[in-house]
């Protein structure tokens, strides 16, 4: 990790800014590369992940790395992947605002840090966060949206799809389109 994500991170594990910080059992900060240019951003961390200090490493992250493969994206080589919240709110609770409120700096310091050029917002709170209070998946899911120099998309997050599999197709022309534009702009071959 770079030096700067590594004291990012040393302050995220020292937080207390919230009450998630005495529950958690691992902060989890993020993975992946950090000189890839597309950032995928989730809400929090479920239980699999606060066990193992990593994003998306459950089902979901199974399912998430299908999409990632299906159009040449990898976690370890050229995406990195991150959360909203860095701790796990109990029982997989939705992230209260206080929390969103108080770990939201450090995703922002993050992203500088990662200097990508896409966000891919996976879910309702990470979309309704990043990209636009009244964003809903089901109606804006694979619409891209410029702010501040960055691409921006949400889709379903992958704990939604196996929840409703119906889904998938919808999210898997999200993925495409991303494939679309990431070649576009020459990130993707």
């Amino acid at each position: 990790m770079s030096e700067r994500l590594d004291r990012l991170a040393a302050v995220c594990g020292g937080c207390n800014r919230c009450a998630l910080s005495s529950t958690r059992t691992n902060l989890v900060f993020g993975m992946g590369n950090e000189a890839a240019k597309v950032l995928f951003v989730g809400e929090a961390p479920g239980e699999q992940e606060d066990k193992a200090g990593l994003p998306f490493v459950g089902p979901s992250g199974k399912l998430l790395d299908l999409y990632l493969g299906s159009i040449g994206l990898d976690r370890t080589k050229n995406a990195y992947i991150a959360n909203i919240l860095k701790c796990r709110p109990p029982h997989n609770r939705d992230p209260l605002p206080e929390e969103i409120a108080a770990c939201l700096p450090y995703l922002r310091e993050q992203t500088k840090a990662l200097s990508p050029a896409f966000i891919v917002c996976l879910g309702r709170f990470a979309a309704m966060t990043l990209i636009s209070p009244d964003f809903r998946v089901t109606r804006d899911h694979g619409v891209f949206y410029e702010k501040g120099g960055i691409t921006f998309m949400g889709t379903f997050h992958p704990s939604a799809l196996l929840r409703d599999p119906e889904k998938k197709g919808l999210a898997l022309n999200d993925f495409l389109g991303l494939e679309e534009k990431l070649k576009e702009k020459g990130i993707l071959k």
